[in-house]
């Protein structure tokens, strides 16, 4: 027997196929015996040969017939082979073995094979024993709807190994029909009359009748019943409760009641018939099927009619009959599935759809309602709701509407997306995917899970998952980046390269593990694949987390060897590949403090390699690779990073950067040469900066339209050592004109006015330092500018600006001019006024004097600051009013400013520079008796406090003032 062929039962046969081979085998072993019973013998070999006939006949007919006819008939193929294998036991029994020298082995193994098969069972399996009760009881109860027809020809084509297709069973169905007209010819009409009622049960499942039969048969049956309901015969009513009967039941009288009517009276004691008041026996009620076959159709009937009736009054103007008519199909439908191919076979489709446009909430909300039990139905009824005009995008824009209505549209379109060709039309609908993403985070859960599986279903269209992604959606995107096919795997790290994404995105996208894959494809050897791999990875790696967790993954291996393998890769992607190496290294400065740093270069051969690439790129290659640089040197390990690029003259190439054409380029080499300048070695500056480096510099500053380059040039000059040719070359080249346009046109640099003005004011210090350039910063009027910085700027330019007037108010005694004696005719003249302090004339241009400047009140008032430098600044500047032979003049000018008292509470600073300044401050100040008794007692307790806690120097000069105000006598220890 060829068992491979055969379509059911192969369990069986294979069983039966191992009893005829043992059965052979012992038989072919006594054939060489004389047995005295070879009649039996020959009567076993020809019972043996005519049972295999039988069972390769039925085998034959198992591998070639139609497998439906196969599943029904499985109960008769079972007992067939087991009735054979019966029959050859039996004729084994028959041998008789005891005068034959058999071996005890064969002989105890034929008896223990009789047995066997003698008591052999066969059976079917669980799955057809239930599909035969399904039928059967289907059969039985006679009013089966449409899904358990559905389901049920699911279940035999999953069990007899069918394609779910819909061609393949309609194909097998007709060919099952074909063996009932062959059994017909048979003229075994009983199995004839069971095939065609299956075949009936069968047939009203979708796959087995065209859409276009059924509307036929439903046409002529609703022309044929008319537009009138009939009324109910007197035989439907139930005589107890007067209602027409569901489940009429016939008791032992003859008399016909509703079940639960009949049994409530048996429940209450009665025991007679309430018609014919004749004993009855309760345990006799049988279904009167002829009767309730009847109410169902008298009732079908009417439904049908209802149905009929309704689409017309769905299409009237008053809403209150179209609410009403709608509530009463919504409960015909509810009632049977039948109902439910009737309103589709009605055409309705279109009725309804149409009025999901109206304006009436509660119309759109029970036409959603009706809608989603359509849907749940075929996959054709899924098709005819797709097709209607505008009903997806009326069901969509329900979406966005109150929340009823929105969870009715989100179901009815997660029904509709369960059939492949509507699927790949809801996605197009526009804002839909937008609306489902934006529903996931809904508070109702049912809604927010109910959009999930509607994103779900709609992932299995490329073009959706963009579209999700575009939404912020990316859980099918980053599935199919993981394990799509690589076609797929790049059109969705191209769609990543390509969508504007917010940081939180970026981030989310690598949470969920974007990055892994993205790492696969930059690895590639595919050009291509590499090139979309870098697009993505640009997009994503300018958000800090994302670049530290690119350094950790190793991403940097393979984007430096883009870099440096030019022959493997375009100019293009040279370019961003750069780009991303540049966002890492800004992603190191973002890094908390904690010991284990993450460094982009780990090695000075690195750091070498990589910066020498600059004089071998293009300007935007060059351009990544400063900023990689100065990104780096203000990370955590930016010490390391500065020291390492002053060692092989990083400070040589960005001199001559400095003059590149590209502007971006310039601009990104001064920003780093200045970052480069801030705590370098001034040997180094000093080697590679000359007069040209320094006009260039200034005339970045006059010219650039970049504020943040004029900002990076202003630092350098700042930076640059003090040195007396650099500073001959600063004004050689107006440096002072420069500094004071910088200071004094705020339009033209407003974004980045507070650095350009911090590095102009710390650059102003070095030409304040000297008589002849001193005079320069004067005749370019910066000393007001100076003044207005000390109310209004920013603590370091209030230090600057304070050590500038210091340096200019140490010039102002000797360029102070003297005051004439009056004349004889003197008293004919106006009064000269001279300065308080250096008791000349004194104006800001000629002799600097910080009074005129009206420096003094601000000066004063910074004495009071938190900054230690602005406070120490400022002191500084003040003291200048008290040097030398000024002390008289410039105390009573410093105790009318109240500035005597503020520089005593600096006895209190944290600062140790500060206090020692102060203390020295009133030493000198109470040399002066008038100020000693004024202010002494202040000063006293602040004074012990130093001597007590106060460094060693500090405790002596306290000291000395206590014993100024007699305090201490000038003999104490303390000295």
């Amino acid at each position: 027997m060829q068992l491979k062929e055969v379509l059911i039962q192969k369990d069986n046969f294979k069983k039966f196929s191992t009893y005829l081979e043992k059965t052979a085998y012992f038989l072919k072993d006594l054939s060489g015996f004389n047995l005295d019973d070879s009649d039996n013998l020959n009567n076993a070999v020809e019972i043996l040969n005519c049972e295999t006939k039988v069972a390769k006949r039925l085998a034959f007919e198992c591998s070639n017939r139609n497998k439906i006819y196969l599943l029904l008939n499985c109960r008769k193929i079972v007992k067939h082979l087991e009735a054979s294998t019966k029959e050859i036991g039996r004729a084994l029994s028959l041998l008789s073995l005891v005068s034959v020298d058999v071996s005890f082995g064969v002989s105890n193994g034929i008896s223990k094979l009789c047995r066997k098969m003698l008591d052999a069972e066969y059976l079917a399996a669980v799955l057809e024993e239930e599909i035969l009760g399904k039928i059967e009881s289907a059969i039985k109860d006679g009013n089966v709807e449409q899904s358990y027809a559905n389901n049920l020809l699911a279940s035999i084509a999953e069990v007899v190994g069918i394609s779910g297709e819909r061609s393949a069973l309609k194909r097998e169905f007709e060919e099952f029909k074909n063996e009932i007209e062959n059994v017909k010819l048979r003229k075994d009409m009983a199995e004839a009359i069971q095939m065609d009622r299956i075949s009936s049960l069968l047939g009203k499942a979708d796959a087995t009748t065209s859409y276009e039969d059924r509307e036929r048969e439903y046409l002529e049956k609703r022309n044929f019943l008319g537009r009138q309901t009939l009324e109910p015969l007197h035989s439907f009513f139930c005589p107890i409760t007067q209602d027409v009967m569901a489940d009429p039941v016939e008791t032992s009288s003859g008399k016909t009641y509703e079940r639960s009517a009949i049994e409530k009276w048996f429940t209450e004691g009665q025991k007679v018939c309430p018609l014919t008041f004749t004993t009855l026996d309760t345990s006799v009620l049988r279904p009167n099927i002829t009767l309730r076959r009847s109410i169902e159709e008298w009732r079908e009937r009417n439904n049908l009619v209802a149905i009929v009736s309704i689409k017309q009054k769905l299409q009237s103007n008053d809403d209150q009959e179209v609410l009403q008519s709608l509530g009463q199909l919504h409960d015909l439908m509810e009632e049977r599935e039948m109902h439910q191919e009737w309103v589709m076979l009605e055409g309705y489709v279109p009725v309804l759809t149409g009025l999901l446009g109206t304006k009436n909430r509660e119309i759109r909300t029970h036409t959603l309602s009706i809608l989603c039990i359509l849907a749940k139905g075929s996959d054709h009824n899924k098709e005819k709701i797709a097709e209607a005009d505008h009903a997806l995008e009326f069901i969509v824009r329900s979406l966005a509407r109150q929340i009823g209505e929105s969870k009715l549209a989100l179901q009815l379109l997660l029904e509709l997306s369960k059939n492949n060709a509507v699927r790949d039309l809801i996605g197009n609908i526009q804002a839909c995917i937008f609306l489902l993403v934006t529903t996931l985070n809904s508070e109702e859960t049912e809604a927010a899970r109910d959009a999930e599986e509607l994103l779900e279903n709609l992932s299995s269209l490329d073009e959706n998952v963009i579209q999700m992604a575009k939404a912020n959606y990316f859980k099918p995107l980053l599935r199919l980046l993981s394990s799509g096919p690589e076609n797929v795997r790049m059109t969705m790290a191209a769609t990543i390269a390509e969508i504007d994404l917010t940081d939180h995105s970026k981030l989310s996208l690598f949470n969920y593990g974007a990055l892994e894959p993205l790492l696969r494809l930059l690895k590639n050897d595919d050009l291509e694949v590499k090139e979309v791999a870098v697009k993505s990875l640009q997009n994503l790696s300018n958000v800090p987390e994302n670049g530290l967790q690119m350094i950790r993954e190793g991403a940097g291996g393979p984007l430096f060897e883009i870099l440096y393998r030019h022959s493997l890769s375009s100019p293009r992607l040279r370019e961003q590949a750069a780009a991303i190496i540049m966002n890492l290294a800004i992603a190191t400065t973002c890094q908390e403090a904690n010991p284990e740093q993450i460094s982009l270069l780990e090695s000075e051969e690195d750091i070498f390699k990589f910066f020498c690439l600059i004089s071998l790129t293009g300007p935007e290659i060059q351009k990544s690779i400063l900023l990689t640089f100065l990104a780096m040197c203000q990370s955590p390990s930016g010490v390391e990073i500065r020291a390492e690029l002053r060692q092989f003259s990083a400070v040589q190439v960005l001199v001559q950067l400095c003059e590149h054409d590209h502007s971006t380029v310039r601009a990104n080499a001064m920003k780093l040469f200045c970052c480069l300048t801030e705590d370098g070695d001034n040997t180094i500056i000093l080697e590679h900066v000359g007069q040209r480096c320094i006009e260039t510099l200034l005339e970045v500053i006059k010219e650039s339209p970049d504020v943040e380059e004029i900002a990076a040039a202003m630092g350098i000059i700042s930076n640059l050592p003090d040195d007396p040719n650099i500073t001959l070359w600063l004004v050689d080249s107006e440096a002072v004109q420069v500094i004071s346009t910088c200071l004094t046109d705020g339009s033209r640099n407003a974004s980045h006015r507070k650095q350009i003005t911090e590095t102009a004011i710390k650059t102003l210090c070095r030409f304040t330092e000297n008589l002849e350039w001193q005079k320069r910063v004067a005749m370019a009027g910066i000393i007001p500018e100076l003044v207005q910085l000390l109310v209004s700027g920013t603590a370091l330019m209030k230090q600057s600006a304070a050590i500038s007037l210091k340096q200019l108010s140490e010039s102002s005694s000797s360029l102070s001019c003297p005051v004439k004696k009056r004349g004889l005719f003197s008293c004919f003249a106006a009064p000269v006024r001279s300065c308080p302090v250096h008791l000349g004339i004194c104006t800001v241009e000629s002799s600097f004097c910080i009074l005129e400047a009206n420096a003094l009140e601000p000066l004063v008032r910074m004495l009071g600051e938190d900054d230690h430098g602005v406070c120490e600044a400022s002191l500084d500047a003040l003291l200048t009013l008290i040097d030398g032979e000024k002390l008289q003049s410039g105390s009573k000018v410093l105790a009318e400013a109240n500035a005597i008292v503020q520089i005593m509470k600096l006895l209190s600073s944290s600062s140790t520079r500060v206090q020692e300044k102060t203390l020295g401050a009133l030493e000198r100040i109470f040399r002066i008796v008038e100020f000693k008794q004024k202010y002494g007692n202040s000063a006293k307790m602040s004074l012990v406090d130093i001597t007590q806690r106060g460094s060693s120097s500090m405790k002596s000069q306290a000291a000395k003032i206590l014993a100024q105000l007699n305090v201490l006598n000038e003999q104490s220890t303390y000295f």
